[in-house]
Parts: C-alpha cells; structure tokens; sequence
C-alpha cells in the first residue's frame, strides 16, 4: 500500500460499530457561488454605525443547564436542541425542556476543561431524514498514540419520526482524530449553503503550536505548526466533507472541488493556518469563524476555499515568536499563498473591546432589534457584561468594533459559551447563567 494511501487511512480511523475548547481558559463544569466560498460581493445592506444600538436585552429561552455549548431550531417543528458540554442534548419545545433528553451521551463523553460535547447539525434535509451530527471528545480510541489526550469523534445519529429523540443504538462514527492534548478542541460543526459538512479542528492543544503531536512545517522561525501543514494531520483547520456520500475506506466522500485534492495534503482540509477555530457561522454565502489567540490578540475571519490564516507564523495580523515574518509562505509551499488577515482583531488588554478566548458570532437578520440587521454580534469568554458588534466598512477588510452592552441581563448569562441563531435570524446567548447556566434569546433593550 502507498505510505500516503495508509497515513490518509490511519487520519480517517472510523468506528464500525456503535460507539470547546478555548485556548486558555477552561470551560465550566446564506446562498453562494455553489461551493462555499464568500461571493465576491455581498448581498446584505451594509448597517449604519450610528443605527447600532448601545445596549441590547436578554430574554429567558431555557435554564437550568449545565455549560451549553450549541443549540440548533428544527426546521418543521418549535423546537430546539440544545447540547451540554458533559453529554447531553436537550429537547426544548414549546418554551419547555422535555424531561427526556434528546440524546445521553454520558457514558461515551470525556468532558472537563476543553473536553466534552462541543458540536451539534442537523442534516439540511432533517424533516426527511431525520440524521443528526455531533463532535465530541472520547477516550483514546484505536489509532491515538498512547501519549495523546483523547480521540475527536465525529459521529452520525438517527432521530425518531417526530424529531423528539435520538437513537442511541444509531450511532455511527464518521470520522476520528488522534488528540495530542486536551484543549484546543474547536469542536463547531455547520452545514455550508452547498450541503457540504464543515467541521472546525484546533491545532493539537498545548501552547505556541509546540510539543508532542505537533509537526514541523515550512517556518524555522518557531517550532511546530500543525496550522501550517496539511500533509500529516487534520489539524488546525476548517475540514469539508460530503457526509451524503461514501470515500475510498471512509463513510463520508470528499468534495471533488475541495482545495486539496489532487494535490499535496489530505483531501479533507478546507482552509487552515487556524489555532482554536471556536464557533463558526454561515451567513449570505460567507463562513465566519472565531479563532482564539495565544497571548495578546484574539480574531475573527471570514474563511475561504483554499486559504491560509497565518498560525503560527502569525498571531492576529502580527508575527508570532519573531520580530519579523513573511506574509505568504514560499513559492515551493502550495505556491507561495498568502497569509489572510482577520477581519476583526482585538488585543488581550485595554480599553474597549478587550479580552482573552474569543465568542464566535453570529450576524443578526432578525426584526426584534432595530439597527442590528446585517451587524456581526459576538463575545468573549473573559469579559462580563457585554458583547462585541461588528460591521462590514465600505472600504477596506477591517470591520469596526465596539461593545455592546447587556445592562441588568448580564448576571443572568454569566460567561458566555457560544451563539445561536434560529430561522427568523434572531440570536441566542448561550452562557454559564446565575442560574447555573441557560439559553437567551437577544431582544431590544428595556
């Protein structure tokens, strides 16, 4: 066998049987050009900077839980599912969660720290087919070195006809990745607009991209860089897979038109040179993605096909470990590609926008909130009492920030975890809560 053919194979390691992370910190207890790339221009109108809103409110969807990392709206029914870092996805119908959870993970998941249930999508066909994907974290499975962390599961359930429960028994793996740590785990997953599974990896945990698990790559100015190799592993990058097809020894197919294939690299690979890509989100063909910072600066990108975001080599849109760095890689790496820039990029301290484990967002298209149509809304794990807001500029590809605030709400969302958005564009926080954690959906200031 080809050592590529059996490397490619050993990546893919995919059960046949039954069977978020922010770096840094520990976690409690659209249409398009038909391939998922960003239109050269977007549709949206852009929002008025002097529309925004200085504060918005909170309103209460369901508490009472335990870290809630992601929630998804069933397209043919009031429902929502709602995941818990420790194992569970709730069913919320009608105001109400249902005392049965949609699916007990429990006994499968390793969760604590940067560990657990990260991801949650449904199929875009789900009131058909009734199939739902998860990411979670396992005990080392078959093919993790025995010096790494855990396993990255990837795995496919089947619902019940009413969409109400999740078949245990259904489980299938689709895809399993060697963890060398325990954080950086991403773990966001979301249907692209070409029915096409993304699927947000962490660079392998530690620090700096350095240390066991970590590859050498093109960049002898710092060590490691799984973020810039993409011939050894799957990690520190955004994957694509065509979960409604079937690979050569793999239960999903890969885009014939992904950026890889029938070149160097493995095929799944999307876009890369990312550190924790921690929550994703769609929107008018583009894919935002938040990707948390080292030591001094947290980003947000809109990731395309084929491109390249710079870590480790840069951290934001400034060198990392070097007082200087290119801003492409050679002419003998994949062409000399250049080093994409963020969108938004705010630093670990000052004033204004400031923190340290960036929220990914969502952009608002929803009616309750006058002047946010079009806005970016996102947060950060270490700041209390506010989100960010950002908006596409007219010229130029760094969208003005500032905060947003959360007046008298803000106790009841505690530390924000991730960012929902249901089919009327209207956006959910979901956060540890003064009541032990909860979901909210964002409504207009009192």
């Amino acid at each position: 066998m080809d050592p590529s053919t059996s490397r490619r194979r050993l990546l893919r390691v995919a059960a046949t049987g039954a069977a978020a992370g922010l770096a840094g910190c520990t976690l409690p207890g659209g249409g398009d050009g038909g391939d998922g790339s960003a239109p050269d221009t977007p549709t949206d109108t852009l929002p008025d900077e002097t529309d925004l809103p200085d504060a918005v409110g909170l309103e209460p969807f369901v508490e009472g839980l335990r870290a809630p990392l992601d929630i998804q709206f069933a397209p043919d029914a009031d429902r929502a599912y709602v995941a818990e870092q420790q194992g569970i996805v709730h069913t919320v119908e009608d105001g109400s969660r249902r005392e049965e959870p949609f699916l007990d993970l429990r006994e499968t998941v390793t969760a604590g720290g940067e560990k657990g249930l990260l991801g949650i999508a449904l199929h875009p066909d789900f009131a058909d087919n009734r199939r739902v994907f998860v990411r979670y974290s396992a005990p080392s499975r078959e093919g993790t070195p025995s010096n790494y962390s855990h396993t990255f599961v990837l795995a496919e359930f089947a619902a019940t006809s009413d969409g109400r429960r999740a078949r245990r028994d259904s489980e299938r793996a689709l895809l399993e990745i060697p963890e060398p740590q325990g954080n950086h785990n991403a773990g966001d997953l979301a249907f692209g607009p070409d029915g096409f599974l993304y699927v947000a990896v962490g660079d392998g945990g530690a620090g700096g991209d350095q240390g066991t698990g970590h590859v050498a790559d093109w960049y002898d100015a710092v060590d490691g860089g799984n973020g810039q190799d993409v011939t050894e592993n799957l990690l520190g990058s955004i994957l694509r897979i065509d979960v409604d097809g079937e690979g050569d020894g793999t239960p999903y197919a890969v885009p014939e038109d992904n950026p890889l294939v029938g070149r160097e690299g493995l095929d799944e690979h999307y876009a890369w040179g990312l550190r924790n890509p921690y929550r994703m989100a769609f929107d008018d063909g583009r894919l935002f993605v938040g990707d948390v910072g080292q030591s001094k600066f947290e980003e947000v990108s809109i990731v395309e096909k084929g491109a390249n975001y710079g870590w480790n080599v840069r951290e934001g849109r400034h060198c990392y470990g070097a007082d200087d760095c290119p801003d492409a890689t050679p002419d003998d790496v994949r062409g000399g590609e250049p080093l994409v820039d963020p969108i938004v990029e705010y630093p670990h301290s000052g004033d204004g926008v400031s923190g340290i484990s960036v929220i990914g967002g969502q952009v608002y298209r929803g009616d309750a909130i006058p002047g946010l149509e079009g806005a970016y809304v996102f947060g950060d794990l270490q700041v209390d009492g506010r989100l960010f807001v950002a908006t596409r500029p007219e010229q130029g590809d760094r969208w003005p920030t500032r905060t947003l605030g959360l007046g008298d709400d803000a106790s009841a969302l505690g530390r924000l975890l991730s960012i929902g958005r249901d089919a009327d564009g209207e956006l959910y926080m979901l956060g540890t809560g003064a009541n032990g954690g909860g979901v909210y959906r964002l409504v207009r200031a009192e």
